[in-house]
């Protein structure tokens, strides 16, 4: 069975979906078939395809009219792919003519992926050296820490002289997660108990 999705980003009447409807209907989608968002293809929440993803069966073919109605991204694009692919579902774009089903549609599904795998390689190669460049100029990356210096000198200083972490917690107004990672994070060890 052929199934269609389609989506247009604004909620309001400036976008219409009729280009896409039609173009699915021609392609032999039932329209009773077609399941359709109107959202940015940013947000993860598209109940429309939520829908589509589920009523998808052994067998089926998911159509749509281009391939960025369907994915946020190339790499969110192609986990549904490969997702419809181990449920023995096809996948045709209308626009680029891309069929799974047949071997010029694997070769460029094939193709898709190695280029999110590069682009994956790419922005991780790039933040690393943007965090290399801020620790040369003396800046280090991550949350600022949410105990000062001198409260965790006074900390140590209170569970050293035997306080129980819940008291500290309570005398110094702060949660014991944040108090068990600070005191992991400035290597504090408790005492040896004679």
């Amino acid at each position: 069975m052929l199934v269609g999705y389609m989506r247009v980003s604004s909620s309001d009447d400036r976008q219409s979906v009729a280009l896409q409807r039609d173009a699915l209907v021609a392609a032999e989608v039932d329209a009773r078939h077609i399941h359709t968002d109107k959202a940015s293809g940013a947000r993860d929440d598209r109940a429309g395809l939520k829908a589509c993803l589920s009523y998808l069966t052994k067998g089926d073919t998911l159509v749509v009219w281009e391939l960025d109605r369907l994915g946020r991204s190339l790499p969110h694009l192609l986990s549904i792919i490969a997702d419809l692919k181990a449920r023995s579902v096809a996948f045709r774009s209308l626009t680029e003519q891309m069929d799974t089903a047949t071997p010029h549609g694997e070769l460029l599904f094939s193709l898709f992926g190695a280029l999110a795998q590069y682009e994956r390689a790419l922005t991780r190669e790039r933040v690393m050296a943007g965090l290399a460049a801020a620790k040369r100029r003396g800046r280090h990356g991550g949350r600022r820490p949410v105990i000062d210096a001198e409260k965790i000198e006074a900390i140590t200083a209170a569970l050293a002289a035997g306080a129980n972490k819940a008291a500290v917690c309570r005398n110094f107004g702060i949660a014991r997660s944040t108090l068990v990672g600070t005191l992991e994070r400035v290597g504090w060890t408790a005492p040896a108990k004679a």
